[in-house]
């Protein structure tokens, strides 16, 4: 498994691998490759040491208007089922959660912008999360999320007053991991999200794209550093590191 990549599926043009995360992996040594969704076939698993699903604009039930949803949630419960590792971020998380049972639905209020989270116990104690604060920063880019509670098994690891679930894991699969949020983008990611996003994003918030890149940049010292402590705990857990 050491030398296996990552698959890594990318299901919008603008919303590729961020920036923290493509240099945690090439720090680590850790070699991935990318699948888009929307044009290409998704690849069987057998290849790969685990699978990582980015965000995206569909709803987790919007099959008829995105048809690679249904296999792609056929991955990812073949990813639990052998074994292997598997992070989402944004909708990866959201499709983990549906896949697990969860509820995900509309938030009363779109998420988006830098806002902060806080691990619960659980997530305190889940070795992801290991040597890291218990408040964090966290990016938002998202109008809908999970819902309290969550089925036996699974953990909510962290949460904000904005969603009740930012984080997600299973009790006996820690290499198991859903986060709400993306911080594994930089502030050049953020400005090609905004070109090409920014109208959903920013419509009906107070938010300015100058002033919201600009906090982004001011924390993106120690977001990357606390996203490649993350990752490194994660490749850890995914026996990659």
């Amino acid at each position: 498994m050491p030398n296996q990549p990552l698959l890594i599926i990318q299901q919008m043009s603008w919303e590729g691998p961020g920036g923290h995360l493509l240099a945690a992996l090439s720090e680590a040594g850790v070699a991935w490759q990318v699948c888009q969704v929307w044009h290409e076939p998704i690849p069987a698993l057998a290849p790969f040491a685990g699978l990582v699903v980015l965000g995206g604009s569909p709803n987790v039930d919007e099959e008829e208007a995105y048809p690679y949803l249904a296999p792609l949630k056929n991955l990812i419960r073949e990813t639990i089922a052998a074994g292997k590792a598997y992070l989402g971020f944004c909708l990866g998380h959201q499709l983990l959660a549906h896949v697990l049972g969860c509820r995900v639905g509309p938030l009363p209020k779109k998420c988006v912008g830098l806002q902060e989270g806080e691990l619960t116990p659980e997530g305190l104690a889940h070795p992801v999360f290991a040597g890291l604060p218990q408040v964090l920063p966290l990016f938002k880019w998202h109008g809908q999320g999970v819902y309290l509670p969550v089925p036996s098994g699974v953990s909510v690891l962290a949460t904000s007053p904005q969603a009740p679930v930012e984080a997600i894991g299973l009790l006996h699969h820690h290499q198991v991991v859903g986060v709400q949020f993306d911080n594994h983008v930089t502030a050049p990611d953020v400005a090609q999200w905004l070109a090409s996003d920014g109208e959903w994003a920013l419509a009906g918030t107070n938010l300015e794209p100058a002033a919201l890149l600009a906090a982004v940049q001011a924390q993106e010292a120690k977001m990357g550093q606390e996203f490649r402590w993350f990752l490194h705990n994660f490749l850890h857990l995914a026996r990659l590191a």
